[in-house]
């Protein structure tokens, strides 16, 4: 059975993981017959966001204990995470995918990676292993695999020049669809870079989700 590493980072879009794309995601691995589990880096969040105001909000929160709430507690530190115990990985998107895991909502063309987050992503990608990213997390791509893979956040025109900048290839995607770079085994698609509703964000990631265990 394909047993399959997820990153999370925090619980809500504009601060941590967007909900929806992660809990399709544990939806359409467990459909798709594979086991996962959840890790999240033990850090503050880059800040807090009211999410019904959209206000910054003058407070800490952690993001392994925020993205508790959305694996139900079943979560472990990101710095427990061996990559040989697992056959693939998956990024939700979310702002906490580019605050949080890193800092590319920030810097752009000149951001870094949080330390275990770039440790992990690189070691299955430098296995081989599968990996899936989401909506804004494709932006990890460009940091992580070799210069020219394919990735895509849809259409925007501005955050792709940023990750072709860092050197991925962007390739434009409708939100029901999906890049794949064969070569690299690595999988994106728009997500809520596109997504209008979660029917929209739910067909990207099911075929997302479907390749991933495919190719594991």
């Amino acid at each position: 059975m394909t047993k399959v590493a997820i990153i999370l980072s925090g619980c809500g879009v504009f601060d941590g993981a967007e909900i929806h794309e992660s809990v399709l995601t544990l939806l359409y691995l467990e459909q798709a017959g594979a086991q996962y589990q959840c890790f999240a880096p033990n850090v503050d969040q880059y800040h807090v966001i009211n999410h019904l105001t959209g206000e910054e909000q003058a407070q800490k929160r952690n993001v392994l204990e925020e993205a508790a709430r959305i694996a139900r507690d079943e979560i472990l530190d990101l710095k427990e995470l061996n990559v040989d115990d697992y056959d693939a990985l998956v990024l939700p998107g979310g702002f906490g995918a580019a605050k949080n895991l890193c800092d590319f909502a920030l810097k752009g063309a000149h951001s870094t990676l949080n330390t275990d987050v770039e440790r992990v992503c690189r070691e299955f990608a430098q296995q081989t292993k599968p990996a899936a990213y989401l909506c804004i997390a494709p932006a990890i791509i460009a940091h992580i695999y070799p210069q020219g893979t394919k990735a895509t956040i849809g259409h925007d025109a501005d955050t792709a020049a940023a990750i072709e900048a860092i050197g991925a290839k962007h390739v434009e995607c409708a939100v029901d669809d999906i890049v794949v770079d064969e070569q690299a085994k690595v999988i994106s698609t728009p997500a809520y870079m596109l997504a209008g509703s979660v029917k929209e964000a739910a067909a990207g990631i099911e075929k997302a989700i479907n390749k991933l265990v495919s190719l594991s």
